[in-house]
């Protein structure tokens, strides 16, 4: 029998107290208090965050933890359960490029609230997490998400407001030093998705994040009532957005803009006469010179895939609202497709997961998040989801690559 390696979330409690646990063990007694942030996985509309598009994110069941204390001085001490390394260093001190690694993600979300005017000093904390770490699925948005939460409680700074009762005015201010901290500190020039998806989403619905004015709405998502369920696989393909790749494809987009005479792709996409000659405009600045090197069908190709994928957003809105969540599945094969060949951040991992899924039953799937690795998700029938986990691990093992992991998505809290 094939065995199905499936990625448990924890509950809250254990969550709590596996952090807990942690920080006792290095800074002995209770820290002052828990919070906990998710991971994300995206439906539908990737790589359209940083061209003001649309996307359908939700949180996922799986936390980041942090247990955390602070402090009167502005020193930070920093353990985490995934890395053997400590940090220890002075918040005054920070500034990017000062702290590398996994707490550059955390000192930076403390550093970015100083910058925004908040008084926020020193903190002793642990973190861990259950959200599988390099799969995709927000791993460092989730550790960002909970630094911030418990900085905003243990300061008073007011701004995230409580699990029942959510501030979002002030979670976007959240979110902006979450973004600070990755793109400044981490030097991952991400678009924001993810940290608006862990600290914006409700349970039980997905988010729908207009990108260009950070206008959210949520639509309720429920697979279970339908028999369907969105099954992700973690290729365990290594993943990384600070190698080149992710800013390439960023900044390629920010060019077209700019020749195109836009501030975004986002523009192009909500006017269809502009759409109608956008490629013809592409032409006539690269004859001109606005790409340098980059070759044309390389621009177009980037830019096809961004328009299309922010018209899919839509597509997907509409068949949920009608209730036709099946024929989403087609959507997610479709966007997988423009992700490998137009935008070219898939890979041979991720490619056979969703492969391997359909040939097995699923209704569609693509690769999520930044590409070059990490995951895929598939919509299938929720009882043919073992026998589709396990067609994908047999073909994982036909080439040759490590087993993947799995598990059945549903949308969780956001940072509380």
């Amino acid at each position: 029998m094939t065995h199905i390696d499936w990625i448990d979330a924890w509950s809250l409690e254990e969550g709590a107290a596996r952090v807990s646990k942690i920080y006792a063990e290095v800074f002995g007694g209770d820290p002052t208090g828990t919070w906990s942030a998710p991971g994300r996985a995206n439906l539908i509309g990737e790589h359209t965050d940083y061209n003001g598009g649309l996307v359908f994110p939700f949180a996922l069941l799986h936390r980041t933890y942090v247990a955390l204390t602070p402090r009167t001085d502005s020193i930070v001490r920093i353990v985490s359960g995934q890395e053997s390394m400590p940090w220890e260093g002075d918040l005054s001190d920070a500034a990017p490029g000062s702290v590398s690694g996994w707490a550059a993600y955390v000192v930076g979300v403390a550093w970015a609230l100083r910058e925004a005017g908040y008084d926020v000093r020193g903190f002793d904390a642990a973190v861990t997490s259950c959200v599988p770490y390099g799969a995709g699925l927000s791993s460092s948005a989730a550790l960002e998400a909970s630094v911030a939460v418990a900085l905003d409680s243990v300061y008073g700074l007011g701004l995230g407001g409580t699990r029942e009762e959510p501030n979002d005015d002030g979670r976007k201010v959240l979110v902006e030093a979450c973004i600070r901290a990755e793109r400044e500190m981490a030097g991952a020039n991400t678009g924001g998705m993810d940290q608006s998806a862990s600290l914006r989403s409700r349970e039980g619905y997905l988010l729908l994040l207009d990108c260009l004015d950070q206008s959210i709405s949520h639509v309720p998502f429920d697979l279970e009532s339908s028999g369907l369920a969105l099954l992700v696989i973690d290729t365990r393909a290594p993943h990384q957005l600070v190698d080149g790749q992710y800013a390439a494809r960023r900044a390629t987009c920010e060019a077209a803009a700019r020749a195109l005479g836009v501030g975004t792709l986002r523009e192009i996409a909500d006017d269809p006469a502009a759409a109608s000659v956008v490629y013809d405009r592409l032409a006539q600045a690269s004859t001109d010179g606005a790409f340098g090197d980059e070759a044309l069908d390389v621009v177009s190709r980037r830019v096809r895939h961004v328009l299309g994928d922010i018209e899919r957003v839509h597509v997907v809105e509409r068949l949920l609202a009608e209730g036709r969540t099946a024929e989403v599945g087609p959507v997610l094969t479709e966007a997988h497709a423009s992700l490998r060949d137009d935008y070219e951040v898939s890979c041979d991992e991720l490619d056979l997961a969703v492969d391997a899924a359909i040939a097995a039953g699923a209704l569609g799937g693509r690769m999520v998040g930044g590409g070059f690795g990490g995951s895929a998700i598939a919509l299938v029938k929720l009882s043919e989801a073992d026998a589709i986990a396990a067609a994908v691990v047999e073909a994982f093992a036909g080439a040759g690559y490590s087993a993947p992991g799995f598990m059945i998505a549903a949308a969780g809290a956001p940072a509380f």
